[in-house]
């Protein structure tokens, strides 16, 4: 059978593959369309395996609000080029909606579902296929999905997508006020990455690791030499204090204070006070892209030298 452009063309919108890979594929398949298109699943699978090793540490966070529902991804690509690529950030949009919606737990149980964007494969065949038409390894790394039952969510994304931010509170009234300092929240958790809404939330056993690292380092301290034990406990628990200050989000100082000396929580008091309602953070998720990641030290001159067979 002969391959015309048009069949060429069309294979190339209905798979995102290249000119040559389609017309290879019709050729191979005598220009039946659907046995094309699965042939460049087969060969995307091929090129995936090859590309699994290598380290997919940078990409995008995507933040997706909907209602009282919100999700956050994260996919990794090898290259910060490819994460600025409009193909590779369409993707990663079709994921976080696919997040919106799921109903999976983790992500191998999100990778096995059926891709909403087209039903007839799942996510991890659609990811499969990105890789293909790319050219690098992606990953998708992580979700996660938050349903505000009462309140609102709000979401913040930094730097183009380097940080994601999903906060949800509990109030009586959402204006554009309330959003608005939840927003705030949001750019303060990206800022200074809290790992705990309050020091109520932080648990016996981390207070006492951290206490006993606190004290191990003020006893080696030259300065607290032969010290009363009442001088250094009283110094181990000034410093866990502090630390528990710096990692939980109401206690930390808020970045937009005027003073300098402003908490979140006294900031966070002050917005419902002026909207006549209570409004407590439940729960925050912040993501960043590579985050725990090793990441490749590449020369690029000499990866584009490699390339072209100089």
């Amino acid at each position: 059978m002969a391959i015309t452009a048009a069949m060429v063309k069309e294979l190339r919108e209905m798979t995102g593959a290249g000119m040559m890979d389609c017309k290879k594929a019709l050729n191979e398949t005598n220009g039946n369309m659907d046995e094309a298109v699965e042939f460049l699943r087969k060969n995307g699978q091929a090129k995936a395996e090859k590309k699994a090793g290598r380290i997919a540490a940078e990409g995008l966070c995507k933040v997706l609000v909907e209602g009282n529902n919100a999700a956050v991804v994260e996919v990794n690509s090898e290259t910060d080029f490819v994460a600025k690529n409009e193909e590779f950030q369409s993707f990663v949009t079709a994921v976080a909606q696919q997040a919106l919606t799921t109903a999976a737990s983790d992500i191998d149980a999100f990778l096995a579902e059926s891709w909403k964007a087209d039903a007839s494969k799942t996510v991890k065949e659609a990811l499969v296929e990105k890789i293909a038409v790319i050219g690098e390894n992606l990953s998708i790394r992580r979700f996660e999905k938050v349903t505000a039952e009462s309140g609102c969510v709000v979401s913040y994304t930094h730097g183009g997508g380097r940080i994601g931010v999903i906060v949800q509170a509990d109030t009586a009234v959402v204006n554009d006020a309330v959003k608005e300092a939840l927003t705030n929240l949001a750019m303060q958790i990206a800022a200074l990455n809290p790992k705990y809404i309050s020091t109520d939330e932080v648990s016996e056993d981390y207070k006492a690791h951290e206490k006993e690292i606190i004290t191990e380092q003020i006893k080696n301290d030259p300065k607290m030499a032969g010290k009363p034990d009442k001088v250094i406990e009283g110094a181990v628990n000034g410093r866990l204090a502090k630390e528990l200050k710096e990692v939980c989000l109401l206690e930390q100082v808020y970045v937009k204070a005027e003073d300098g000396k402003q908490t979140v929580k006294q900031y966070l008091d002050t917005v419902s006070k002026a909207n006549d309602t209570a409004i407590t953070v439940k729960r925050f998720v912040r993501f960043e892209t590579g985050e725990g990641l090793e990441k490749k030290q590449e020369n690029f001159a000499e990866e584009v030298a490699a390339q072209m067979g100089m």
